[in-house]
């Protein structure tokens, strides 16, 4: 069975790169990081929704580009190369398939062509406890389409327009009792709070809701079932975020080993940083062909996806973090200062692995489901 990509799909990845490479240099990212009263590059999201990369895998009848999975997948690598610091995950991999999945009629046609255009912005609030979020540890409450509690963090909350928060329709607090709504962020009823994180590039805050209005997103009581669903599609397209921010700490830790010279011979000549640099290949390599394996289990809309998608979450996030690490300790003294652009990717890497759970929970997942399909089987 061949995964690799068509022809199509790698032009596509030439152009996004090409065009990253043009819109999106470390000096974009940084700006974004020093500047506390920018959430994102304007500029960068405007050019990335002319482009049509926010409709990608929505459909023509609701502006967007009709193209799949997939395409959505290379476009999520290369934002991943380039640490792009936009809203594009929380508005593209989880509040736009949220309304394209669950959505009815009128809130598709209303909402996905905003969404496809990036003239309006989505996420998801799902957190409110330092733990694994459960629908017996969900607090905020639903009563006659008016919401009351905190969500906390909330991804990119302060560039939403509209926000799908998970809550509690009754009070047995269970699998069953938890559904889905939709909120227009700029109503009263809504206070944002923000947060600090160890990406300001992806910036988060608290959203506290008082009596808020909003309106129900798919069947009442179905939201746990929905979340692990979407969460195993986002998972596969994080994991390919994830494998192209590991790919250019490797490269830049090697660029970087063959111009440092120490005893008069390149510092990547030497046998301990060869065998660091080897590490990190082998963890990217691994990680790529789960990525792989989990886009193509995404794209055929696959049983396997919750094995897929858990797999490629664990060896991405673990590429992700290792390459990070190494590309500081190789770069040495310089690795950890300011100046240099080490810690860009080490602050993506430990922020992405965060999102929509933890290492840890998407090791519990994948246990959990292979256990579950060898029951099957």
């Amino acid at each position: 069975m061949n995964f690799d990509f068509s022809d199509d799909q790698k032009l596509l990845r030439d152009q996004a790169r090409k065009f990253l490479t043009d819109k999106c240099d470390r000096s974009t990212v940084r700006t974004v990081l020093e500047d506390n009263s920018n959430y994102y590059s304007n500029n960068l999201w405007k050019s990335i929704s002319e482009m049509g990369w926010t409709g990608t895998a929505i459909p023509e009848e609701y502006g967007g580009l009709g193209l799949g999975m997939l395409e959505l997948c290379i476009i999520a690598e290369e934002l991943g190369r380039s640490l792009a610091p936009t809203p594009f995950s929380s508005s593209i991999y989880l509040f736009a398939e949220f309304i394209k999945l669950y959505g009815n009629e009128e809130q598709k046609t209303k909402i996905l062509p905003l969404i496809a255009s990036g003239e309006k912005i989505g996420t998801f609030a799902l957190s409110e406890t330092n733990g694994t979020p459960k629908p017996t540890n969900i607090s905020t409450e639903e009563n006659g389409l008016k919401l009351t509690g905190t969500k906390s963090p909330v991804s990119d909350g302060q560039s939403a327009n509209y926000i799908i928060i998970a809550a509690n329709s009754d009070s047995n607090k269970d699998a069953n009792s938890l559904s889905l709504y939709i909120i227009d962020k700029n109503q009263e009823g809504v206070e944002l709070s923000e947060l600090e994180t160890i990406d300001p590039t992806r910036p988060a805050c608290t959203v506290n809701l008082k009596a808020t209005n909003c309106e129900m997103l798919g069947e009442k009581g179905n939201g746990w079932n929905m979340i692990e669903n979407i969460f195993n599609r986002a998972a596969v397209l994080f994991s390919f975020e994830q494998v192209g921010g590991a790919q250019v700490s490797l490269d830049e830790a090697k660029k970087y080993s063959l111009e440092r010279f120490a005893f008069g011979r390149p510092i990547g000549s030497f046998q301990s940083l060869k065998h660091r640099m080897a590490d990190m290949y082998v963890k990217i390599e691994l990680a790529r062909s789960n990525a792989y394996y989990g886009a193509w289990a995404l794209s055929t809309d696959s049983a396997e996806l919750p094995v897929a998608a858990a797999g490629a979450r664990v060896s991405a996030s673990d590429a992700f973090n290792y390459s990070s690490q190494e590309n500081i300790q190789i770069h040495g003294g310089v690795g950890f200062t300011w100046e240099y652009d080490c810690h860009l990717f080490y602050r993506r890497s430990k922020l992405l692995s965060l999102n929509i759970g933890s290492q840890r929970q998407w090791k519990e997942n994948l246990i959990s489901n292979l256990e579950k399909r060898n029951i099957l089987q």
